[in-house]
């Protein structure tokens, strides 16, 4: 059948046992790894989900002020809107940053240790 997996090489690594896994999720690496990644992305998130709520309630329930034209035909909703894509994006580099130089090598090393390349 076209869709089944080449059998393994004799090259690849072979999988940790489940035991393996559990361990190493309850290390102080594993966690110092889950800790780094959650202060980082969960006030994030939450602040990014405040900040479009934000946008939605005032589009909802301030008409006259996010109708208030700022130069020409742009108004604030429009303002408003652009910013939510600009920080939608500026929030994506700044994940990619962060991961790069902190998540990337703790995860490199975690995976190294788990395939037996200590």
């Amino acid at each position: 059948m076209a869709t089944d997996a080449p059998p393994p090489s004799k090259t690849d690594p072979e999988l940790p046992s489940t035991e393996k896994f559990v361990e190493m999720q309850e290390s102080a690496e594993f966690g110092e790894l889950r800790r780094s990644y959650r202060s980082f992305a969960f006030p994030l998130t939450i602040g990014f989900i405040t900040w479009y709520l934000l946008y939605v309630l005032l589009s909802s329930y301030a008409g006259d002020f996010m109708g208030t034209k700022l130069i020409g035909n742009i108004n604030v909703a429009m303002v408003l809107g652009f910013a939510q894509f600009l920080t939608t994006f500026l929030i994506a580099w700044w994940y990619s940053r962060f991961a790069t130089a902190n998540l990337d090598p703790k995860g490199a090393a975690i995976k190294s240790r788990m395939e037996g390349g200590e």
